[in-house]
């Protein structure tokens, strides 16, 4: 199908790895994202447009759409973790930094590129949330908050839409290892963000979820995927981890030597 994407959060992560994916399908991709230089390179490694914006700023958001000519997928990936807090605990400033860019920037680029995203053959909104969007963690209320509401967000704009070309897809990922997220959460502190995944076989990793969100919009429009929710094979749940090395031994006894 191909046309152009936007894709915010796109400066690293899962959002560079979804501007690569999208970009080897054809897409005219715009990468969104604060930090100038990383997006630099994302755009020249790609060949994406590369358009440095605070998604919380909701003029700057404004102008962005404005320049726009067309939109045909929006991929809401700007979003993040800060802090590992308890409730009675949690920083005001940290939840309310949680839903100004997962919610609120959502919303704002949503409302924004709809207009856009209705001409055409038909548009795609995917939001990035997580599976804390479904289930809550001790430590983990403001986040998991967050994205309850981003998920929120997306069930009601699916239901708004019926009848309309514009399909709305959420993915949920589980654990994902990338470069910043846990690193981010736990305020640069590298010895916790690393126990995150310590002794994980293969935690998610940005291309993977970037493989999902290409799936999902790669599909004939007339085909929705209201809510991929993909992890790693060994978590099983959000609290439900393996920790070691996963069973590979083959199933079948001529494999193990086996005779009859």
């Amino acid at each position: 199908m191909a046309g152009t994407a936007v894709v915010t959060g796109a400066s690293s992560g899962i959002g560079a790895a979804t501007v690569r994916r999208l970009a080897k399908d054809g897409f005219d991709v715009v990468a969104v994202a604060r930090r100038a230089d990383r997006l630099r390179r994302v755009a020249e490694e790609t060949g994406a447009r590369a358009r440095r914006l605070d998604i919380t700023d909701a003029e700057a958001v404004r102008r962005f759409a404005g320049e726009l000519e067309s939109c045909d997928v929006l991929v809401n990936n700007a979003g993040g973790a800060l802090g590992v807090d308890r409730v009675e605990a949690g920083s005001v400033d940290d939840w309310e930094r949680m839903f100004a860019v997962n919610v609120l920037g959502t919303l704002r680029m949503t409302q924004e590129l709809l207009p856009l995203l209705r001409q055409g053959a038909g548009g795609t909104v995917v939001t990035v949330t997580s599976t804390a969007a479904f289930t809550v963690y001790e430590g983990g209320g403001g986040y998991s908050a967050a994205k309850h509401a981003e998920h929120a967000l997306s069930e009601t704009l699916r239901l708004e839409l019926c009848g309309e070309p514009v399909r709305v897809v959420e993915v949920a990922p589980g654990m994902v290892r990338t470069e910043e997220f846990a690193l981010n959460r736990v305020r640069g502190d590298r010895e916790k963000a690393a126990a995150v995944y310590e002794g994980v076989d293969r935690p998610l990793t940005a291309d993977d979820v970037a493989e999902c969100v290409a799936l999902a919009v790669g599909l004939p429009q007339h085909v929705n995927v209201d809510h991929l929710v993909v992890r790693p094979l060994a978590q099983a749940a959000q609290h439900r981890v393996h920790r070691g090395p996963l069973f590979r031994e083959a199933r079948n006894p001529a494999a193990r030597g086996a005779t009859r």
